[in-house]
């Protein structure tokens, strides 16, 4: 998949565009929910995921979003980021609508991500609060897992 936005950016899944060194920094390095992630565990998730990339040019990342995903019904978001100088430029809604058109035309028809404070963003790609958020269970032994959200936060 490919597309391109009037300002020349571009999405791509295509594998061979990852730039992996970028991405272990803004993951490992930059993010508040993958801080500390070790290298070879970036290059695996980025392995063993469907990597969408956002570029300003064939060499130049700016931005990506992981996918989790049987390819069949269902899809989940992770890893999502964007270049702190593309920020603002609605740059993550666009992704996250596309990736969506992307996989709803192969039969994906339920998706789900976590945010901490980016739910207006996802609201233009048609993400809504879990219905039923007591239905949902985890196990997470993170070290430096976030501590547990309330329905305030």
């Amino acid at each position: 998949m490919e597309v391109t936005r009037e300002d020349g950016l571009f999405i791509s899944d295509d594998p061979a565009l990852v730039d992996a060194a970028k991405v272990y920094r803004w993951i490992a390095e930059e993010s508040w929910w993958g801080a500390g992630r070790p290298r070879e565990a970036v290059e695996r998730s980025l392995a063993g995921s469907h990597v969408y990339g956002v570029y300003a040019d064939r060499e130049t990342m700016i931005g990506l979003t992981r996918v989790i995903t049987d390819y069949a019904t269902f899809a989940y978001f992770c890893d999502v980021y964007v270049d702190e100088a593309y920020r603002g430029k609605g740059v993550g809604p666009w992704l996250s609508q596309e990736i969506v058109a992307d996989l709803k035309a192969i039969g994906i028809n339920r998706f789900l991500l976590a945010t901490k404070d980016k739910h207006s963003t996802y609201a233009k790609a048609g993400f809504y609060p879990v219905a039923r958020p007591q239905s949902w269970m985890e196990i997470d032994e993170r070290a430096t897992k976030p501590g547990p959200v309330t329905a305030q936060g």
